[in-house]
């Protein structure tokens, strides 16, 4: 696991070994969810409103770093 980004009660982080389409994990201490690179849309779980907006602009801001990061990880 990579943790790409962090705030204050969460992150985002990319995990090798995964599976599915290409996403990254929103987690805090009282949630996770996943979260597709390119699109950005929720695939599962759950995050407070406010922190999935944020999460959804920096991915939006970075998406080349995720992907590459993706891609470094789940060949």
């Amino acid at each position: 696991m990579v943790t790409l980004h962090r705030q204050a009660r969460w992150k985002i982080a990319v995990y090798g070994g995964d599976h599915g389409i290409p996403h990254f994990h929103v987690e805090g201490p009282d949630f996770r969810c996943s979260v597709a690179i390119a699109t950005r849309a929720l695939i599962v779980g759950d995050a407070p409103a406010r922190v999935l907006a944020a999460a959804r602009a920096w991915a939006q801001a970075n998406e080349a770093e995720l992907a590459a990061k993706w891609k470094e990880l789940n060949q």
